[in-house]
């Protein structure tokens, strides 16, 4: 697949904010569906994934197998340490980690640098008061017209939701967790 020509700016002229929320499972996995996608037409995209660490993931492994026509218009950056983040465990590591992914993403969207920017868990990374919501409001409202930015994770702010222009709650109806059942390799990570 020769990527040259694929991305044109003409159907794609309006970027949107989308945010993906709620409590059920598949926050992350459709923003990552999203980025497979956008990379099968040849756009640039950036996946920040806030608070989460680590390379026990495996869209991780699938990204590092790409055709390199295909990987060199993905770049992923972790901004979060070996663990996942929540109020109870959070450190002054932990803010550092994602203050330093949060200045990575204002940096690609004031440059323009991507066509799709996902900003995975950063939600949750707000709702930590780890990143301030008013300046990710202000960066988002001064994004680059074309460029789509997708948020996930839990707890979306209201500001945040108010911006978007796309918003699905994801709530779980059934879920085997609440059977016992432990985070699966190759499905839930």
């Amino acid at each position: 697949m020769k990527c040259d020509n694929l991305f044109n700016p003409d159907w794609a002229k309006h970027g949107y904010i989308q945010v993906y929320t709620g409590n059920g499972k598949g926050k992350t996995t459709a923003s990552l569906g999203l980025a497979m996608r956008a990379l099968g037409r040849c756009w640039k995209v950036l996946i920040i994934m806030f608070t989460k660490g680590g390379n026990d993931y495996g869209e991780l492994n699938s990204f590092r197998n790409l055709s390199p026509e295909i990987a060199q218009n993905l770049t992923i950056i972790q901004a979060g340490l070996d663990r996942i983040v929540y109020s109870k465990n959070q450190t002054q590591a932990d803010t550092d980690e994602i203050k330093k992914g949060w200045e990575l993403a204002k940096d690609a969207i004031q440059n323009d640098k991507y066509n799709l920017i996902i900003l995975d868990e950063a939600n949750i990374a707000i709702d930590l008061d780890i990143i301030d919501v008013d300046e990710v409001v202000e960066t988002l409202k001064n994004k680059p017209e074309d460029m789509e930015i997708v948020l996930t994770g839990r707890n979306a702010n209201q500001k945040i939701i108010d911006i978007a222009h796309l918003v699905s709650e994801i709530n779980p109806v059934k879920h085997y967790w609440d059977t016992g059942v432990a985070a699966r390799k190759g499905i839930e990570y």
